[in-house]
């Protein structure tokens, strides 16, 4: 069956379940970017995550999404805390993915109360990203962050359209981190986005580290994929950003459509494969 599709939050807009992690398209050839999204496309996937500190992805992704440009939803980030600094990041990122504007303008990594003070200063990023919605370069308005009490002091300050953060159920039922982010969200009406619900557990020192673009190390078959995506979908959330890998990527399709064919019943947290916290 195809991948599920939800409604992110209030937006009227209907995401893939899946989103494509652009991270999966860095240092890679234009060929290769060109196929996977491609083949993403066939999948049914219609969200595209990337952001100007993902490498070359911006600038490999822009050529390879070209033809479908108008079936997608395509989002964006910057990590410029200055309206000054994100307006040019957006310009260029416009440029990067040859498109006249994004569907989803995010401030990325929100981490500490600091960003959130200078995120809504006099001159801050917030400014640029209204100016930018009035303008047609952006429609949404969200963030991404990887703290709990930061994000909610996001949400207390405006109405953004959507929130990215990470929702694994190893840190979830272990660290009891995501929650409180959750209850916010609902209550706020946005929509609410998924990372790292692939991920199993932090690399050891000194390990091998096989997928190279992931600082953690993700699920690895399908049964782990299963558990971990259908636990992060019945948050539930709109959709989760795929780890940067094209295995992955094809991983998370697989356990998608599975979840989408048998429905998925969320086990008890002991009865999951083991893992190991990944956040705190």
């Amino acid at each position: 069956m195809p991948i599920e599709r939800r409604e992110l939050g209030k937006t009227g807009r209907q995401l893939s379940a899946v989103g494509f992690g652009s991270i999966a398209v860095r240092d890679e050839s234009p060929e290769f970017a060109a196929d996977l999204v491609a083949e993403a496309m066939d999948r049914g996937i219609n969200y595209f995550d990337v952001a100007p500190s993902y490498g070359d992805a911006e600038v490999k992704l822009g050529p390879a999404l070209e033809p479908y440009r108008s079936d997608v939803f395509l989002a964006c980030k910057t990590t410029e805390r200055d309206a000054a600094g994100a307006r040019r990041e957006l310009e260029q990122s416009l440029i990067n993915l040859q498109t006249d504007h994004l569907d989803l303008y995010q401030i990325h990594a929100v981490t500490t109360m600091e960003d959130v003070e200078a995120v809504f200063s006099a001159g801050g990023a917030l400014e640029t990203f209204l100016d930018a919605r009035e303008k047609g370069q952006t429609e949404f308005i969200g963030f991404s962050a990887h703290s709990e009490e930061p994000a909610i002091a996001m949400l207390d300050r405006f109405a953004f359209d959507s929130v990215l953060f990470p929702l694994n159920y190893v840190a979830w039922h272990q660290g009891k981190f995501g929650p409180k982010l959750v209850k916010r969200v609902k209550e706020s009406g946005a929509g609410l986005l998924a990372l790292k619900s692939l991920a199993k557990r932090k690399w050891e020192e000194g390990e091998e580290r096989i997928w190279s673009k992931c600082w953690y190390k993700p699920v690895e078959n399908l049964e782990e994929a299963e558990h971990a995506l259908g636990f992060t979908l019945s948050i539930p959330v709109t959709a989760a950003v795929t780890p940067g890998h094209a295995e992955l990527v094809r991983l998370a399709c697989d356990a998608a459509e599975r979840i989408n064919e048998y429905g998925f019943e969320p086990p008890a947290y002991s009865e999951m494969p083991q893992m190991e916290p990944v956040f705190s």
